[in-house]
């Protein structure tokens, strides 16, 4: 007779072997591992909300404030001039159509020190955070021991420099973009504008598809700044099927909020408004990480790591591995 195995009992201690879980970063085991470090996601979550912090800051003290009246619009003075003088009804129709008032901020001395203070905050520390942040998200994602607070510090101590430097360059370009986009948005009508705007709204993607691979990189790989761009470039074309789905995910997640929040403050609701400053920054790294970690892992450090020389690896992207 063959061997059979005993069905395990409280008295049959032999347990069957565990089958091994199949790990292969799909989007049916994203969800699986989003929900296994749900917890850990939402205290990374209030690590990485002070990067904004500063920015809410100053968003506060502009709007909130002492404001002084004026007009939208540069023909109120001489519509005004013209009905003083004449008293027109024409004047006065167009007078009621160009006299909107509004209450612009006044930038007191006190206003100007906190603004830029939190501005000044947000550009010294704006590397640090971001790589001490991708280096736990690269933990959670490869499913390694994660100690998030000793790993943070641990990240930003081991690339001070460098994180300090492309933090600075990171939030310039971000900043070159949006307002690109704000300018060009309003003017999208006309065509050589809508082209304008279409071009940037498209640099703006790419670039914000290059960061999800450039942080990764940084605190994986030894390279410069110029081979990060540059490999977060090359990454854009390499993994366009998890980029689009990380592009569309993160998309859908910031217009569900921006509509929940509308919401809530159409009907006096107020939790939309602060429930996101206790998920949204994590669950968007986490997002981004995913996407990028895996195709990082195939053409810069599975190369490196089965060859006998780093060469072949760098044939398409140059990794000079130091974690």
């Amino acid at each position: 007779m063959g061997n059979t195995q005993k069905p395990w009992s409280f008295f049959n201690k032999e347990r069957p072997d565990a089958v091994a879980e199949d790990t292969t970063p799909t989007l049916k085991f994203f969800f699986k591992l989003l929900w296994r470090k749900a917890a850990k996601l939402l205290t990374l979550n209030l690590m990485m909300v002070f990067q904004i912090i500063p920015i809410v800051v100053a968003i506060l003290v502009y709007f909130f404030g002492a404001t002084t009246p004026t007009v939208e619009h540069a023909a109120y003075a001489p519509l005004l001039g013209t009905y003083i003088a004449g008293g027109s009804p024409a004047a006065a129709t167009l007078l009621g159509a160009f006299g909107q008032q509004l209450n612009v901020p006044v930038m007191t001395m006190g206003r100007l020190i906190v603004i830029g203070s939190m501005i000044a905050l947000t550009v010294l520390t704006w590397g640090w955070q971001n790589v001490g942040a991708a280096y736990n998200m690269r933990s959670l994602v490869r499913g390694d021991s994660t100690f998030l607070w000793s790993d943070y510090f641990y990240a930003v101590r081991r690339n001070f420099k460098q994180a300090f430097l492309f933090g600075i360059l990171d939030l310039l370009i971000i900043f070159v973009l949006l307002c690109d986009i704000l300018f060009f948005f309003p003017l999208s009508t006309n065509l050589g504008y809508s082209l304008m705007y279409g071009l940037v709204l498209a640099l703006g993607i790419i670039y914000l598809v290059m960061r999800f691979y450039i942080y990764p990189m940084m605190i994986t790989f030894d390279l410069s700044i110029y081979k990060l761009f540059k490999n977060a470039l090359i990454f854009t074309m390499l993994g366009f099927k998890r980029n689009l789905i990380a592009v569309l995910g993160i998309f859908a997640i910031l217009v569900l909020n921006i509509v929940a929040i509308f919401w809530g403050l159409s009907v006096g609701f107020s939790v939309p408004l602060v429930l996101p400053f206790f998920y949204l920054l994590a669950l968007l790294g986490f997002i981004s990480m995913y996407a990028a970690y895996p195709n990082i892992k195939r053409y810069m450090i599975d190369p490196y790591e089965t060859s006998d020389s780093s060469e072949d690896a760098s044939e398409v992207i140059t990794p000079e591995a130091n974690d």
